[in-house]
């Protein structure tokens, strides 16, 4: 693969880039060019493509970002990894990151330095808040995740946590979230406790699946290897040798969230996920999250990661309404 810039004009430039394996460039370019196409409006930047050289015209950073993008993208083909619009917006968004190579720091045999290996998929940052998120979750016993809907928060945290229970580093997993809506008080929904506490716990259900085969899910959560429950569930009991993970914790009272805390033990790890801004307890009562951060910030092995809009790995329009809503009419 060739780079060339071939022509300057005030901040205006068109670079080249030749790719030596022509028939990868279907999977580069996407069907009806829907990567190509990706880029340019995201960038600003125009692109042609003959044969196996693409040109790109546009503002000189721009142009420049545009071909990093490419050439990751391309790297990862050639890898024999799958390109899908997703990994295409993480690249774009990943380019502006001046130590990044591409998507994500690697080292010599191409090989990205932060990656979480699951038995589905192995699992690389695609925002720049999620690269020192992904190594805190690697090094520290107990980690904060705040930010708005469609980081990675909770999923990223999950993908960790299977990581670590099929290498035997923990016994257990399990994961909790308040149940809000029906006040932690579940007696009055129908049916068995399962069938009531689901409908609160199904983004953590999403996240498993997409990192275990479903076979294993099942069987882990029949031996008890995987807990899914509800935070009033945590009371009175102490978590060792168990990688726990709390979501939603900004609708936790500083009651619960102290109750939750306390109930680390050895050989443990615990992550908090929430957004502090989408507070749905009733009242006006101190969000949980919120008292736990401002009093554990400066505690040692304990880390607190922020996310904003520009960390949102969903469809871009996501980020874009974070920001709307965060914005002067908040």
């Amino acid at each position: 693969m060739a780079r060339k810039e071939q022509a300057r004009a005030g901040d205006m430039t068109r670079l080249e880039i030749e790719f030596d394996k022509p028939h990868l460039l279907g999977s580069l370019f996407g069907e009806f060019d829907r990567n190509l196409v990706a880029v340019e409006n995201r960038l600003g930047v125009y692109i042609a493509a003959r044969g196996n050289q693409v040109q790109i015209e546009g503002e000189a950073s721009a142009a420049a970002r545009a071909r990093d993008v490419l050439t990751a993208l391309y790297s990862r083909i050639m890898r024999g990894e799958q390109i899908d619009a997703a990994l295409v917006e993480a690249a774009i968004a990943m380019s502006d990151e001046p130590t990044l190579d591409g998507i994500v720091r690697q080292d010599r045999s191409g090989t990205p330095q932060v990656m979480i290996r699951t038995r589905k998929k192995n699992i690389i940052p695609r925002s720049p808040g999620q690269i020192p998120y992904m190594e805190s979750l690697a090094r520290d016993e107990i980690i904060f995740a705040l930010g708005p809907a469609g980081t990675g928060k909770t999923y990223l945290a999950v993908a960790q946590a299977v990581a670590m229970l099929i290498t035997g580093q923990v016994d257990r997993l399990i994961l909790s979230r308040p149940a809000v809506e029906a006040g932690e008080r579940l007696g009055f929904l129908p049916g068995d406790m399962k069938e009531k506490v689901d409908p609160y716990l199904r983004p953590l259900y999403d996240a498993l699946y997409d990192t275990l085969p479903a076979e294993q899910v099942e069987r882990r959560i029949a031996s008890g290897e995987i807990e899914i429950a509800p935070l009033a569930f945590m009371r009175g009991r102490t978590l060792a040798d168990a990688f726990v993970i709390l979501d939603e914790a900004q609708n936790t009272t500083p009651a619960q969230m102290k109750m939750f805390l306390t109930r680390f033990g050895m050989n443990s790890r615990m992550v908090i996920c929430g957004d502090p801004k989408q507070v749905d307890l009733p009242g006006e009562g101190m969000s949980g999250l919120a008292d736990a951060v401002s009093r554990l910030q400066d505690v040692e092995n304990i880390s607190i990661n922020r996310f904003t809009s520009a960390d949102v790995v969903r469809h871009p329009l996501v980020g874009k309404i974070v920001d709307a809503y965060e914005g002067p009419h908040a």
